[in-house]
This record gives structure tokens, C-alpha cells and sequence, in this order.
């Protein structure tokens, strides 16, 4: 340390490059202050829940616990909530709509419900994904039955799950990979998918591919391409596809055929909460 001269600035005798360090004592009230916070950081780990310990954190003389608080506030609004919520499981869900009351809790509960774990597949919007196999919910176009009670069922159960023995279920052949049809029959029958839709295609192509269509797939899709929602098997006519309606997506589709799976929620979703979803997807526009 360099004893400073009168009217200089002591020094702790470090220096770089001719830049000296002062050597200036914080103010008392700041140090005072820094010793306090050390003192209530002390108490506060030892009052709260604070270190971590190998399975959980200390829990602190006070017992104090967030989650325990959010758990309580939970109960509250689910107390709160609990005779319309039975009300809604009570109810036919074909007649919800003519309660407003009953209608627009199910329609905001159901929003929740769909943003926490629909969403992740059909969008934050419920327009799904194009080419991916996750559909959109807002047309019109419903691959088993678009009513309120089809919307229930396929929530409930899901769809070609492991988990669920009432899932919705079929199955598509791999016309191409298991060799059911030639290369030669499949370009004539994805010409004549791409006529159903009226959409450009080779007419010479789509003439033939109607033989090769009403033989192998008109059981599923119908002879006018209309589907079966009975059986999950789409509408070939109209302009809506799940996995893309190019002549390259309907191509990979004949011949590996398509296994979209969803989950069934009626282990992970309360009833009211299925009803109130199922709900809300119905109102969004596209519901039958």
C-alpha cells in the first residue's frame, strides 16, 4: 500500500500500465447493509425450503410450500367448478349448446384442455398440419364422423392405438410394398384419384386406373370416391388432404399405405374434460 501524500488518494500499490488501484473503503451503511443480507439469506434457508438434498430440498422450520399453495388454490376453483362439471358429464352432449351457461364454460374449459394436449399435434389454432397426418379440425372433412358423439368417441378411445381396446381401428394395404398391385396399375389408379379430385392428370392413364380403383379400393372409399367414416377411410373427391394431394404424396400413399395413431385420453383426461374438449373442437366450425 502507498501512503498517500496530503491531498492525494491513498493507493494499495498495484499498478498496470500506469493505471494505480485507490484504495477506497466502501461506505459504512453499504457494508452494513451487505452484512444484513448475508444474516437474512441465512435465516431464509434455514425458515424455508432451501438446499437441495438427494430425493428433496431441506424443508425449513416454517414448512412453507409453493406447490402445496398451488395445490390448495387448484382444489379451490375445482370445488368451485365441481356441479358444473357434473352437470356437463351429466348432460346430452347433443344439447349442451342450448344451455349458454353450460356452453360457454364447456367452450372455455375445453380450450385449456386443447392448448395443453392437442395442440402439440392439430396446432395452437386447431388447422393441423398438412402432409403430416395430423388433421385440420376446422374443415368439414372427418375421417370418422364429424357429429359431437363421433368427436367424443375418437377423444375418448383414440385411434389404431396399443392402449385402448375400443380404439377406432383400420387399416390401409401396402398395395405397392406387398406387391398387391403392379407399378403399372398403381400409376393408372393414382391418375384416377387425381381425376376424383379434379385436379390435372393423364386422362389415358385415369380411364384405366378406374378398373384397378373399383376393384381394390372403392370398398373402403366408395365407387365416387365419397369415403366411409364409418371406417376412417377419406373422401377422394374434394380438395382436403391429410397427407398431401400430389401426384408424388398419393403415389407413397398407394404404395405404403398410411398408420396415423392417436392416444386415447380416457386415461389422462377427466370425462368432463373430454366432453368440454370435444365440445369446444365441435365449435370451431368444422364440427357436422
Amino acid at each position: 500500500m502507498t501512503p498517500a501524500k496530503k491531498g492525494e488518494v491513498e493507493t494499495t500499490g498495484h499498478e498496470w500500465d500506469g493505471i494505480e488501484e485507490y484504495n477506497n473503503p466502501l461506505p459504512r451503511w453499504w457494508v452494513w447493509v451487505f452484512y444484513a443480507c448475508i444474516v437474512w439469506g441465512i435465516g431464509y434457508s434455514i425458515a424455508y425450503p432451501a438446499w437441495p438434498l438427494i430425493t428433496k430440498a431441506t424443508p425449513g422450520l416454517l414448512g412453507a410450500s409453493t406447490r402445496a399453495d398451488v395445490a390448495v388454490e387448484i382444489k379451490r376453483f375445482d370445488d368451485a367448478n365441481a356441479a358444473i362439471k357434473q352437470q356437463l358429464v351429466e348432460a346430452d352432449l347433443t344439447t349442451v349448446s342450448d344451455n349458454p351457461d353450460l356452453m360457454g364454460f364447456a367452450e372455455r374449459a375445453g380450450a385449456a384442455v386443447f392448448r395443453t394436449n392437442c395442440a402439440q399435434c392439430h396446432g395452437s389454432g386447431a388447422a393441423g398440419v398438412e402432409g403430416k397426418g395430423y388433421p385440420n379440425l376446422l374443415d368439414d372433412d372427418w375421417l370418422w364422423g364429424g357429429d359431437i358423439e363421433n368427436i367424443h368417441l375418437t377423444i375418448t378411445h383414440g385411434i389404431r392405438n396399443t392402449t385402448d381396446d375400443d380404439a377406432r381401428y383400420s387399416e390401409m394395404p401396402r398395395f405397392g410394398a406387398d406387391e398387391l398391385l403392379e407399378k403399372p396399375q398403381i400409376d393408372e389408379v393414382v391418375e384416377y384419384v387425381l381425376k376424383l379430385s379434379g385436379q390435372e392428370h393423364d386422362a389415358t392413364l385415369a380411364a384405366a386406373g378406374e378398373t384397378v380403383f373399383l376393384d381394390n379400393c372403392a370398398a373402403c372409399h366408395m365407387e365416387d370416391g365419397s369415403g366411409d367414416p364409418a371406417q376412417g377411410a377419406p373422401k377422394l373427391s374434394d380438395a382436403i388432404w391429410l397427407y398431401g394431394g400430389s401426384r408424388e404424396a398419393i403415389t407413397y400413399t398407394v404404395v405404403n399405405a398410411r398408420f396415423g395413431v392417436m392416444p386415447n385420453w380416457n386415461e389422462r383426461l377427466s370425462e368432463d374434460e373430454i366432453r368440454a374438449v370435444a365440445l369446444y373442437v365441435h365449435s370451431r366450425g368444422g364440427g357436422q
